[in-house]
């Protein structure tokens, strides 16, 4: 199959503010305004000179000797943490940013769906973002025209088609970029976690679109999502950025699995400083333990295993304060199993002290065997303050649960005790 996409030891510096030397006399101060002209120019001249070994305070590498080939009607999928790299890699191949050291070689017009809006012209209208997308795509006004109907109908905005830009919602900038990328046949198509702002509605559709895309109209895509259900179903490859650096490249569902595995923490269990906690949050979560039915905090367990998730909190800033706990386990597909509220499922309700523990018994876990993450959030007077992705990572280990002999993973979610029968009618 041919390449139509070759990423050649690709790396991406920045340059990033550093604490500047308090000065302790007024000597020494007077002495750094005479040379801070110098000093500057040194800086300033240092933003766009930066030496593939350098190591400084001030320089950040978010990409490190990436290389990769993608064949031409190929769908990628580039996954990996927040800050891995991924939105990095994707706009030095649109061609947004240049790569600090390396080189790329494609053949073929590149249309990109990195953000909210990328490539439009808020002040024009939809209609006149079309037409301008399509020309800088090197499309002619016919061949645009040709394709205007189909793009406006998938987008669903054609209420708003003379509507400036600016006047739309994010939502309705992702579908007609998407609907103008996709359309307007572009050889490469890239697509960042943007999908993500559109309803499930026309995520469908926008799967659907990029399938059609690959494999009946053999054009390329790659494809970053923290979508997994997604990615599994689209890719047949996968790529896995890790602090900047390619740590797996192959078969998608050996890429998930990876990737998944990544994520979980060392027994030490240090969740003040847990590495999945979403951005913004607090680290009200000092632990999260499960609990077999031994008494014994594992991460492997029997299907219909009870468990107890131990959960440990410092609530030394919200002292009397109403809070909920939510617990959800999601399998390695990135899908909702289980889903756990303390709100909802018992009548105590929690208040806050300095050290809190709290325990939550699952009788008969009852779901398939396989790879599940089990996801933390603490609600504190009605706002979430702490929210840990796959805080755990455990397995469920495939038995011969049933007593038949038979150990295969079934279909669905869910495990059901049955009983069965075989009743023969007579024969009138």
């Amino acid at each position: 199959m041919e390449t139509i996409i070759n990423v050649d030891k690709i790396s991406k510096a920045y340059r990033i503010g550093v604490k500047e030397n308090a000065h302790e006399t007024l000597g020494s101060a007077m002495l750094s305004w005479i040379k801070s002209p110098i000093s500057n120019f040194k800086k300033l001249k240092s933003l766009s000179n930066i030496n593939a070994s350098e190591v400084s305070d001030d320089i950040l590498w978010a990409l490190k000797d990436i290389s990769f080939d993608v064949k031409r009607g190929e769908v990628l999928g580039i996954i990996g943490k927040n800050g891995a790299g991924k939105s990095t890699l994707l706009k030095i191949i649109s061609g947004i940013t240049e790569p600090t050291t390396g080189r790329i070689e494609m053949y073929g017009r590149v249309a990109s769906l990195l953000e909210v809006g990328t490539g439009f012209n808020p002040e024009l209208t939809g209609r006149e973002n079309i037409y301008l997308n399509g020309t800088i795509l090197g499309m002619t006004k016919k061949e645009i025209d040709n394709k205007f109907d189909e793009i406006v109908d998938f987008s669903g905005v054609e209420k708003f088609i003379d509507t400036p830009i600016k006047r739309y919602s994010s939502g309705m900038k992702v579908r007609l970029a998407f609907a103008v990328a996709a359309f307007l046949e572009p050889e490469i198509l890239v697509v960042d976690e943007v999908l993500a702002v559109g309803d499930a509605e026309f995520q469908k559709k926008c799967i659907g679109k990029m399938e059609d895309i690959s494999l009946r109209e053999g054009r390329t895509v790659l494809f970053v999502s923290h979508n997994m259900v997604a990615v599994r179903n689209l890719c047949s490859r996968g790529i896995l950025l890790y602090e900047g650096r390619k740590t797996f490249e192959g078969d998608i569902s050996e890429c998930i699995s990876t990737y998944t595995s990544k994520l979980s923490v060392s027994s030490s269990n240090d969740y003040v400083n847990h590495p999945n906690r979403r951005q913004g949050m607090e680290p009200v979560v000092t632990k999260l333990a499960m609990i077999n039915s031994k008494g014994e905090e594992s991460f492997t367990f029997d299907p219909f295993e009870t468990i107890t998730l131990h959960l440990e909190l410092d609530g030394s800033n919200y002292e009397n304060t109403i809070y909920t706990i939510s617990y959800g386990i999601y399998d390695d597909y990135n899908t909702s199993v289980v889903a756990l509220k303390s709100d909802v499922q018992q009548h105590e309700v929690f208040r806050m002290n300095k050290r809190n523990v709290i325990r939550c018994k699952i009788n008969n876990m009852n779901i398939i065997p396989g790879e599940y993450g089990l996801s933390v959030a603490v609600t504190i007077g009605g706002t979430v303050k702490d929210y840990i992705d796959n805080a755990v990572m455990f397995t469920v280990e495939k038995k011969d649960i049933y007593g038949t002999g038979q150990i295969t993973r079934q279909g669905g979610l869910v495990l059901v005790k049955t009983e069965w029968d075989s009743l023969v009618q007579e024969e009138v």
